[in-house]
C-alpha cells in the first residue's frame, strides 16, 4: 500500500484553501506550514515571448511520503519511520527537536514546534484516513486539483488519473528518496520548478 496525492495543476487555481484546510485540521502555528502553493510564473511560452503569451500555474508543495526518505536516514532516533500505509510519520514521543530530518529533505517540508520542540509536517492526515476520510486538503480543494488513493491500487482515483494523464505526470526532484505524489502538468511550454 502507497497512499499519495496526485495534484492537477491545471485545475489548481492558488485559492490556498488546502493550507488553510490543513492549518485548522492539524493546529498548525501562525508562520508555519505543512503545505505551501508556490506560484511559477508568470513566463513567456515562447523563448522571447511576453505579455499576454504567457503561463503560469501554482503547485502545492508538501512532504512527498517517499519511498526512500532521506528524513528517516538522518533520524538519531528513529523517530522519523515508514507506517504500513506508505505515508512517513514522526513519533513526537522519540523526536528530540534536531530538525536533521528538515535539513535532509530536500523539498524543505515540515517545521519545529518551539514550545513542544518536535518536529511537524504533513501526516497525510493519517488520523482521517484511518477512519475513511480523505486528508483535509484534498477534502477541501475548491478546484479539485488534489486526488488522493492508494497507488499499488489500480482503481484508486488517484492511480486512474495518472494513468489518464500519461506523459503529462511528473513528481518533485528526485535525489534518490523516491518521492511518490505525483503532478500532473499539462501542455506546458515552460517547466521552471524543479521536477515538474
Amino acid at each position: 500500500m502507497q497512499y499519495a496525492i496526485v495534484s492537477d495543476l491545471n485545475r489548481c487555481i492558488g485559492c490556498l484553501s488546502c493550507s488553510v484546510a490543513c492549518k485548522l485540521e492539524n493546529d498548525v502555528p501562525v508562520g508555519s506550514f505543512n503545505i505551501k502553493v508556490d506560484r511559477i510564473g508568470p513566463n513567456p511560452k515562447k523563448k522571447g515571448g511576453g505579455f499576454p503569451d504567457v503561463e503560469m500555474y501554482f503547485i502545492p508543495i508538501m512532504c512527498q511520503h517517499c519511498a526512500a526518505p532521506d528524513c528517516i536516514r538522518v533520524c538519531p532516533n528513529e523517530a522519523c519511520y515508514k507506517a504500513d500505509d506508505g505515508s512517513v510519520q514522526i513519533d513526537a514521543d522519540k523526536c528530540d527537536g534536531c530538525a536533521l530530518c528538515i535539513e535532509a529533505c530536500p523539498y524543505h517540508v515540515g517545521y519545529l514546534s518551539s514550545h513542544e520542540n518536535v518536529v511537524h509536517k504533513c501526516s497525510l492526515c493519517q488520523h482521517r484516513v484511518h477512519r475513511g476520510l480523505e486528508p483535509a486538503c484534498v477534502a477541501q480543494c475548491s478546484g479539485r486539483a488534489l486526488i488522493f488513493g492508494d497507488l499499488d491500487d489500480p482503481d484508486s482515483p488517484a492511480s486512474v488519473i495518472i494513468a489518464a494523464a500519461g506523459k503529462d505526470v511528473y513528481s518533485l526532484d528526485d535525489t534518490g528518496n523516491r518521492p511518490t505524489f505525483r503532478y500532473i502538468l499539462r501542455n506546458a511550454q515552460w517547466r521552471g520548478h524543479p521536477g515538474v
